[in-house]
């Protein structure tokens, strides 16, 4: 097989960046190594930044997010007993965040590559990405039980932070950056109507806690609980009672239970990969960086490389010149910089340390009080957390 990019990885990175370059007529192939099913089922973030919203509109792949989505103004923090709701659209001028899970954002990309094109293998597994040094790089993969070969002029690794792509790169070549933190979140898929209509942060002596949902009818929540929590010793009824315990405000609000169908624990672990470029392969998404999910950017990054990515091949396409696309890291870099600090802030802030000691809890409060109390601190986060414009590179 042969084609212009070949993209690793058929998850949300893989999928944008096939359809975008497939628009502006680059040919490429998407590998992916599970099936349809899989593909389709994985859980995993669910808020769209406005600049991710407005990517997936003018790609054609954002009516069911339109006819679907939930936008959120804002979001309410919780700590000391007390609440406080930040009004985006106030704060940052007219900025919202849209609620789609990500298995709905793949589901339609999915869709939209298999109708108009380009390729889209499912269960093809790539082993190796070699040569790219030279210019034809190639992608060892097997499908329907044959080992075969993608030869390309260029290699796009989006296949996460265990995939085959970085390991291409010699070594010496990139340096990593990573912190893993000291606690986990245990998530659950309940069904039963959210108790809140816009996300809920709370700080508490108990850990942190976080009320989110996937639908008017589905809710997703989290706990702050330790490294290695085997979620089999979190029955049903001690996770309510914990997330009731951590919600707690003095205006009589009520946490509702239900049934809850999904249960699983997420180490938090933070990592950016330099450069993004070794040759004619490129990273981008979770293979070059990992954020913890409380600031809900891991998603947004992956989106906003491949954006940048998109019109450096564009560019190239157009004119022959290989600037965009030797300037790719750097202009990546400096966003995806941005979001971990923004992430690193927002998990350090409002979880509780395992060896925390009451000062670092005062100044926990003592942010979190400051964020509440003050225009400009509240507009730094909500710049943020809504998501810096995407031409500002």
């Amino acid at each position: 097989m042969d084609t212009t990019v070949a993209i690793v990885g058929g998850g949300p990175a893989g999928l944008l960046l096939a359809r975008l370059l497939h628009r502006r007529g680059i040919g490429c192939v998407v590998l992916e190594s599970r099936d349809r099913d899989y593909v389709e089922r994985r859980q995993r973030a669910g808020i769209l930044e406005q600049g991710t919203a407005d990517v997936l509109r003018a790609c054609g792949a954002g009516d069911r997010m339109d006819r679907e989505g939930e936008v959120h103004d804002g979001i309410e923090l919780r700590f000391d007993g007390r609440s406080h709701r930040l009004d985006f659209p106030a704060l940052t001028g007219g900025r919202r965040v849209t609620l789609y899970a990500q298995t709905e954002m793949v589901k339609d990309l999915v869709a939209l590559q298999l109708q108009e094109g380009p390729p889209l293998l499912f269960e093809a597994t790539a082993r190796a990405v070699e040569g790219i040094e030279t210019d034809r790089p190639r992608v060892r993969f097997t499908h329907g039980g044959r080992e075969r070969t993608l030869t390309a002029e260029y290699v796009v690794g989006c296949d996460g932070s265990y995939g085959v792509a970085r390991d291409a790169v010699p070594p010496g070549a990139q340096r990593r950056y990573e912190r893993a933190y000291p606690y986990s979140w245990l998530g659950i898929l309940a069904d039963v109507p959210p108790s809140c209509e816009e996300l809920i942060y709370a700080h508490s002596p108990r850990g942190f806690a976080l009320h989110s949902m996937r639908s008017r009818t589905v809710s997703r929540l989290y706990l702050q609980v330790p490294n290695g929590t085997d979620p089999a010793d979190w029955p049903d009824e001690r996770i309510w009672i914990e997330l009731a315990a951590r919600f707690a405000v003095d205006t009589g609000w009520r946490l509702e239970p239900g049934p809850i169908t999904a249960k699983a624990v997420l180490p938090m672990r933070s990592l950016v990969i330099e450069p993004l470029r070794c040759g004619r392969l490129f990273l981008a998404g979770d293979a070059a960086h990992i954020v913890p999910p409380t600031g809900a950017k891991g998603l947004n990054l992956a989106v906003s490389d491949v954006v940048v990515l998109a019109r450096a091949f564009g560019h190239w396409a157009a004119t022959g010149s290989t600037d965009l696309l030797d300037g790719y890291s750097e202009t990546c870099l400096r966003r995806v910089w941005r979001a971990e600090h923004f992430s690193y802030f927002m998990t350090s802030t409002l979880h509780a340390d395992p060896d925390q000691n009451p000062f670092q809890t005062r100044l926990q409060l003592e942010q979190l009080d400051r964020i509440t109390s003050s225009g400009h601190a509240a507009a730094e986060l909500a710049e943020n957390y809504t998501g810096l414009p995407l031409s500002s590179g």
